[in-house]
């Protein structure tokens, strides 16, 4: 099994998970308490998860449903990422505003498996090619191979967890905007990256 292919493509699925990572963190200036070590475990055992899951989900769908993940995956990564950033871009404006933000310290079930399912739907694809990708012929190949991708995964967006913290005090009030932004424009990314790409 190509191991270096692997965590390659490890780090390529997992870079939009990371810097949803980053956001949360970054955006977290406003709740209390502030990241936590729970927080930061919670982010980024789901985000390993999904991306590990759906690697796993592609492979087993194969070939045959490879067209209809790639006719729309990009829409609902689009549309997922845009109604979370625009909602916390909304409520940057809210100054001073109490009204819970869409990511902060202790981040709702539902926020989180949708961001979960939004940053990690492009691994479907990934799924039915990976085998091919990086060797991975067997079942116990591909359960390997999903493994190191979901901790990989799992270890950026702890970091990234933190890094957003020290990031989100530098931003101070712009955090939560910025972290809209952010959210929106990786959506835009899946898009464009799938429609023309």
């Amino acid at each position: 099994m190509d191991y270096l292919s692997l965590c390659g493509i490890a780090l390529g699925l997992s870079m939009d998970a990371f810097a949803v990572s980053i956001t949360n963190g970054a955006t977290n200036h406003r709740a209390k308490p502030v990241v936590t070590f729970k927080l930061a475990v919670k982010l980024a055992l789901s985000f390993g998860f999904f991306q590990a899951f759906m690697p796993m989900l592609g492979w087993l769908i194969g070939k045959a449903g490879e067209s209809i993940i790639n006719a729309v995956d990009h829409w609902i990564a689009l549309l997922l990422l845009s109604y979370l950033g625009i909602k916390m871009i909304i409520e940057s404006n809210k100054n001073g505003s109490d009204e819970e933000c869409p990511l902060q310290a202790d981040i709702h079930f539902r926020t989180l498996m949708i961001l979960s399912v939004a940053t990690s739907i492009d691994a479907l694809v990934t799924g039915v090619l990976l085998p091919s990708a990086v060797g991975a012929s067997t079942v116990t190949a591909m359960l390997l191979s999903v493994g190191i991708i979901g901790l990989i995964t799992f270890c950026l967006c702890f970091i990234g967890v933190y890094i957003g913290k020290n990031f989100g005090r530098l931003l101070s009030t712009k955090a939560e905007l910025f972290g809209g932004i952010v959210l929106t424009g990786i959506g835009i990314k899946i898009f464009i990256e799938h429609m023309f790409m």
